[in-house]
């Protein structure tokens, strides 16, 4: 075993996050170590804290993680020490999804990320006791000084980018960004909707506006956040407190947006967000709902209308395509996501998915002690 360092650990359903000393077991010939810079909180960093999903306690989260590989698997031979790397989900590579160019949508997904292990049933921390701790969390466990990834899951990026700021491009970020370049591929002219401002719904706007759609409209209920989606590329704004947002979208985009995308996860929101499209308009769902959540659909608009609904995944990204295309639009002042962000130390981590879940912070990301 190796040196001890810190780690975050939940060991009770609904926290809180544990400061503590861990110990990690050797890397794979497939594997990577990466000293860990920083790592994005995300929401489903709380759905596992909470185990809304069932993923096993005690376990390390985080899979935002960004950092400096520092060792690699004999295996490896596309990332060397030294390489600056983002983390992102991990999947089988061996499904049909995969093979047809969508491993977000990998058959095999929970299994490599959710687990709490690797797929062959093995362990990569230890307490400091010698307990064996549940990690792998999307292929990565990164609030962690340390984490230990799969080369499929470590993207490597170009060493001029603050590296402390792109772990969220490693799933909330590339959530958002992803579903409006990949799965709803907004076009330049077009009009989008993106119904959540957060930190995903944000994403989107930005995304949407870095494509060229000429009419973006933000809906949200927290005034801030529609005056933040003004400065990311916004052309309108609604306050689904205030107005009808259906309707008002109808009247902004002329009859109905060509697509949209749901960050809430919110049933009513969803069904709005469907009746809002114009014929042959597309909507996506991203937003991570209570199991059993049910929306009411018109199918008969649904089906005259030519509409579709679909669920969509990390935005249906191949992360080694998409992460450097992101970090490129960010580096040339197209995609200023710095902007969703605020720093905390490690030591503050409960703070920070504090803040979070209060709405005060749209993206902490939690810095590891170096």
């Amino acid at each position: 075993m190796t040196e001890l360092f810190t780690a975050a650990v939940i060991r009770d359903k609904g926290g809180p996050f544990r400061i503590e000393q861990v110990r990690r077991r050797a890397i794979a010939d497939d594997e990577v170590l990466v000293r860990v810079v920083a790592t994005g909180m995300c929401h489903t960093d709380m759905v596992a804290r909470d185990q809304i999903f069932p993923v096993p306690h005690p376990i390390v989260l985080g899979h935002e993680g960004s950092g400096i590989v520092d060792e690699v698997g004999k295996n490896v031979h596309e990332l060397e020490k030294g390489d600056h790397v983002v983390l992102s989900f991990l999947n089988c590579n061996v499904c049909d999804p995969c093979h047809e160019g969508h491993p977000a949508y990998c058959a095999n997904f929970n299994a490599w990320n959710f687990s709490g292990q690797r797929i062959d049933g093995s362990h990569v921390l230890e307490a400091d006791d010698g307990t064996l701790l549940n990690d792998r969390f999307f292929g990565q466990s990164s609030f962690a000084q340390y984490a230990i990834a799969n080369a499929r899951n470590a993207i490597k990026v170009r060493k001029d980018a603050p590296l402390e700021l792109l772990g969220p491009l490693g799933c909330g970020i590339q959530t958002g960004a992803g579903t409006v370049m990949n799965a709803l591929k907004v076009a330049p002219g077009s009009s989008f909707a993106a119904w959540g401002g957060g930190a995903v719904g944000l994403s989107g706007v930005m995304a949407a506006a870095a494509i060229g759609a000429t009419t973006i409209v933000a809906i949200d209920i927290v005034p801030s956040r529609l005056e933040l989606a003004m400065e990311l590329g916004a052309t309108h704004t609604i306050n689904s407190k205030e107005e009808n947002a259906a309707e008002r979208v109808k009247e902004i985009t002329g009859g109905g947006a060509h697509s949209a995308m749901d960050s809430t996860g919110i049933a009513a929101l969803v069904s709005a967000m469907v009746s809002s499209l114009r014929p042959s308009g597309t909507a996506a769902v991203v937003g991570a709902s209570k199991p059993g959540t049910m929306a009411e659909i018109d199918l008969v608009d649904v089906m005259q209308s030519c509409k579709r609904l679909i669920g969509v995944v990390e935005g249906d990204s191949v992360p080694t395509t998409l992460i450097p295309v992101l970090v490129d639009l960010h580096m040339s002042g197209r995609f200023p996501f710095d902007r969703l962000v605020k720093f905390y130390d490690l030591d503050r981590i409960n703070e920070a998915a504090e803040d979070s879940e209060k709405g005060i912070t749209l993206k902490p990301i939690v810095r590891m002690p170096q």
